[in-house]
C-alpha cells in the first residue's frame, strides 16, 4: 500500500492514539460499573422491578441497536465531527444519571449514554486508520484499542466499589465528565477529520430499521438468557429476522445504503467478522459462568470479585498486544487459528476441571482464555478496517462494533441457556437458578445447609462444564473455518 509506505506515524497520532483510548475505556466501563451501585439506587429512587431492569440494560440495547448507523453518519457527516458530539452527549447524559432523582430520568440519562456510546465507538475505530495508513503501525494502535476495551471492562467494577466507599451511587457517573472533557479539547487539536468525499443522504428509514433489528435480536437473546417468557424471546427473535430480511431488501434498490452487504463478498471481511463474532459469544457467555461462581461458588463481595477478574482482563490486554508483534512474522491466518486453538485449550480445562474447582483453577483457566481470544479480536477488527475501502471505514467500524454486541448477546443467551438446563438437571429438589439454592442453602442449619450448598455448587460447575465443551467445540470448529477460507491469504501483514 502506497500511502502505507510514504508515511508514518509520528508523536502527533501517538498521542491522537491515547486520546482515543480514553472514550474506549469509558465505552467498556459503563457497561459495568452500575452494577455495584444498584442496591443503594434502588434504596434511593425506589424503582419497580421493571424499572430497574431498564436502568441496567437499556444502556447496551441503544448502543448495540446505533452501532450500524452512528457508523455510516460518521461517514457521511465527518469522523471526528460525530465522535466529538458522541463525547459531548456522554458527558451531559452523564451528569443527568448521576443528578436523577427519579427512575424515569435515570432511564432516559442512559438511554442517551447508549446513543452516545454508539456514535464513539465506530469513530474511534474508523478514525485509527485515517491515523495509522502503515499496516504495521495501525495493528499496534488496534491492539491499544482493543486492549483499552479490556481494562475498561476490568476497571468498571473496581472503580465503582471505591467510588461507593465514599460517595453517592450518582458519583459511578461522574467518571466519564473530566474525560470526555479532555477529549472534547484535545481531539480538534490532534486527531483528523475524514469523511466519504460522495456520501449521498442519511437513509433515515433504513437507519430505523437497523435499529429495530438489532434491538429485536439482542432483546429476544437476553430474554432467552435469563429464562424468560419464551413466547415473547420467539417473537422478538422472529421480528428481527422480518425486519431485517426488510432492511436487505430496501438496501438493495438505494445507490447509498447505510450497510453496503458487498463489504461481506470479501473473504477477509467476512471472515473476520465470524471470527470476531464467535469470540466474543464464548468469551461474554462462559464470563457470565465465572462471574456467579466467584460470588456464589466462592462466596466472594462483588467488589473482591472483580479483583479476581482482574488477572483475566491482564490476559485481554498482553493477547491484544501480542496480535500486531505475531502478525509481523506470522500470517493473520495463522495467528486467528492458534488464537482459537489457545482458548480452546483454556475450556478444555474448564471441562475437565472437578466437580468444585479451586478458585485458582478457575482464574488460571480463565486467563488462558482471554490469552487465546484477544489476539483474535485485535487482528478481526484490523481485518476489518484494513480490507474496506477508505470512504467506507466509519461503516465497516459500524459492522464490526455490531458483530460483536451480536455475539456477546449470542454466546449469553446459548451458553446460559444450556448451562441452566444442566444446573436443573443436576441440582434436582433444589431446582430455580443457582443464587436461589443458595440463599436457601444459607437458611438450613450446619451440616444440612453445608450439603445443600454443596450439591449446588455441583451442579452449577457441572453446568460450566458441559459449556465449557460447547466453547470447546465452537473454538475447534472456528479455528478450521479460518484456516479453509483465508487460505489463499499471504504474507505476514494482514489481508488488504
Amino acid at each position: 500500500m502506497t500511502e502505507g509506505i510514504t508515511h508514518r506515524a509520528g508523536r502527533r497520532e501517538w498521542t491522537g492514539l491515547a486520546v482515543l483510548a480514553l472514550p474506549c475505556l469509558l465505552y467498556s466501563m459503563d457497561l459495568t460499573v452500575l452494577y455495584l451501585a444498584v442496591p443503594s439506587l434502588t434504596a434511593d429512587l425506589a424503582p419497580t422491578a421493571a424499572q430497574l431492569l431498564w436502568i441496567t440494560d437499556v444502556y447496551g440495547f441503544l448502543l448495540a441497536g446505533s452501532l450500524l448507523t452512528m457508523g455510516s453518519v460518521g461517514d457521511r457527516i465527518g469522523r471526528r465531527r460525530l465522535l466529538l458530539i458522541g463525547a459531548a452527549a456522554f458527558g451531559a447524559a452523564s451528569v443527568v444519571a448521576a443528578l436523577a432523582t427519579q427512575p424515569l430520568v435515570l432511564i432516559g440519562a442512559r438511554a442517551l449514554l447508549g446513543v452516545a456510546a454508539g456514535a464513539l465507538a465506530p469513530s474511534t475505530l474508523s478514525l485509527l486508520r485515517s491515523l495509522f495508513p502503515d499496516p504495521r503501525q495501525r495493528s499496534i494502535a488496534i491492539g491499544v484499542w482493543a486492549a483499552s476495551f479490556s481494562v475498561g471492562a476490568a476497571l468498571g467494577p473496581l472503580a465503582g466499589g471505591l467510588l461507593l466507599e465514599f460517595f453517592w451511587w450518582g458519583s459511578v457517573f461522574l467518571l466519564a465528565v473530566p474525560v470526555m472533557a479532555l477529549l472534547l479539547v484535545l481531539g480538534p487539536r490532534l486527531l483528523p477529520e475524514h469523511r466519504d468525499p460522495h456520501p449521498g443522504k442519511v437513509d433515515l428509514p433504513s437507519a430505523g430499521l437497523s435499529v429495530a433489528t438489532v434491538l429485536a435480536a439482542i432483546a429476544g437473546l437476553k430474554i432467552v438468557a435469563v429464562g424468560g417468557n419464551t413466547a415473547v424471546a420467539v417473537g422478538l427473535l422472529a421480528a428481527a429476522l422480518l425486519v431485517g430480511y426488510v432492511f436487505i431488501r430496501r438496501k438493495q434498490h438505494l445507490a447509498h445504503p447505510l450497510v453496503e452487504l458487498a463489504l461481506f463478498r470479501d473473504r477477509a471481511f467476512g471472515t473476520a467478522f465470524a471470527a470476531n463474532l464467535l469470540s466474543l459469544a464464548v468469551l461474554a457467555g462462559f464470563e457470565l459462568f465465572v462471574a456467579q461462581y466467584l460470588q456464589l461458588g466462592f462466596g466472594l463481595s462483588p467488589l473482591l470479585a472483580g479483583v479476581w477478574t482482574v488477572p483475566s482482563a491482564g490476559g485481554l490486554v498482553a493477547g491484544a498486544m501480542l496480535a500486531p508483534v505475531l502478525t509481523r512474522v506470522l500470517r493473520p491466518r495463522t495467528v486467528l487459528v492458534a488464537g482459537f486453538a489457545v482458548a480452546a485449550g483454556g475450556f478444555a480445562w474448564f471441562a475437565v476441571i472437578s466437580a468444585q474447582p479451586s478458585l485458582g483453577a478457575v482464574v488460571a483457566a480463565s486467563v488462558v482464555v482471554a490469552v487465546g481470544v484477544a489476539p483474535v479480536g485485535t487482528l478481526g477488527a484490523d481485518l476489518i478496517v484494513g480490507t474496506a475501502p477508505a470512504d467506507r471505514a466509519g461503516m465497516a467500524s459500524g459492522i464490526s462494533e455490531t458483530g460483536l454486541e451480536l455475539g456477546g448477546a449470542l454466546g449469553i443467551a446459548v451458553l446460559g441457556s444450556i448451562g441452566t438446563a444442566v444446573y436443573r438437571r443436576h441440582a434436582g429438589g433444589s431446582g430455580g437458578t443457582f443464587g436461589e439454592a443458595v440463599e436457601r442453602a444459607g437458611h438450613l442449619p450446619g451440616p444440612a445447609g453445608r450439603a445443600a450448598l454443596s450439591a449446588a455448587r455441583d451442579a452449577f460447575a457441572a453446568g460450566m462444564q458441559v459449556a465449557a465443551a460447547v466453547c470447546l467445540a465452537l473454538c475447534v470448529a472456528t479455528a478450521v473455518l479460518v484456516r479453509v477460507l483465508l487460505a489463499r491469504s499471504s504474507g505476514s501483514a494482514p489481508v488488504r
